[in-house]
């Protein structure tokens, strides 16, 4: 395995009325294919604004970010689309699920992207609800499931379209302990059974417990980077 993303010299500076506010200062690391990797880091530590960083939803001030060893931060705003349509799935603390449509459609709608027919979309929609548990729930709106349900759905949309990487912001962060064990146990398997990448930003030392390496934030740099020994491994028959 080699490096997934590579992060060099990382630099953030927020402009605030006529002060300067550096929210990352030289940060450094890389994150191996297939390994389960938590930023974390209180409010303010900047966490949150390297998670961005690395969706390409904010432009570093300086520094390189490489995924797959393409440098995203020099893509314009189509190029990252097309990028994180391709590579990147994400997991929110608050679902950002379509209301309006069913758990089956969410689930598909990175599918529609990708370009993939409605008949072969639905039947890979209709597999990743299953494999989190909601076959039976598939019909249902966002609005007549749980919390814990619709982090499932979220989850299940997350990987539907084989990406590299899963980005997971705080993604338990609005449920009871018990669910979020839940939550946090199927995030891990998913990624372990299918050699993703996933990247978990959270406040929460319990949350990252379940990493196979915690890098710590705290304003702004990094202060600790510890890594379990032969918790994360690729596995060559992927589900997905």
């Amino acid at each position: 395995m080699g490096a997934m993303i590579v992060v060099k010299n990382l630099i953030k500076i927020y402009k605030v009325g006529s002060d300067k506010v550096v929210a990352l200062n030289d940060v450094t690391f890389s994150i191996e294919e297939g390994e389960i990797c938590c930023i974390l880091g209180t409010s303010g530590s900047g966490k949150s604004t390297l998670l961005n960083m690395l969706a390409g939803l904010e432009k570093p001030t300086r520094g390189e970010i490489l995924i797959g060893n393409q440098r995203i931060e020099k893509m314009n705003e189509k190029r990252i689309t097309r990028f994180r349509q391709k590579n990147v799935g994400f997991v929110f603390q608050s679902y950002n699920l379509l209301h309006g449509i069913t758990a089956l459609e969410n689930v598909a709608m990175p599918l529609i992207f990708r370009g993939v027919k409605k008949k072969k979309r639905d039947k890979i929609a209709f597999m990743m609800l299953a494999m989190v548990g909601l076959a039976k729930r598939v019909k249902h709106k966002p609005t007549q499931m749980s919390g814990g349900q619709q982090q499932r759905v979220g989850i299940a949309r997350a990987f539907a379209a084989r990406p590299k990487i899963v980005f997971a912001d705080e993604p338990t962060g609005n449920l009871d302990s018990r669910t979020t064990i839940e939550v946090m146990e199927l995030m891990v398997t998913m990624s372990r059974k299918n050699n993703r990448t996933l990247v978990l930003v959270t406040h929460d030392k319990e949350i990252a417990a379940y990493a196979d390496r915690i890098i710590q934030l705290k304003d702004g740099e990094i202060i600790s980077d510890e890594r379990k020994e032969l918790q994360f491994e690729t596995q060559k028959n992927a589900v997905i």
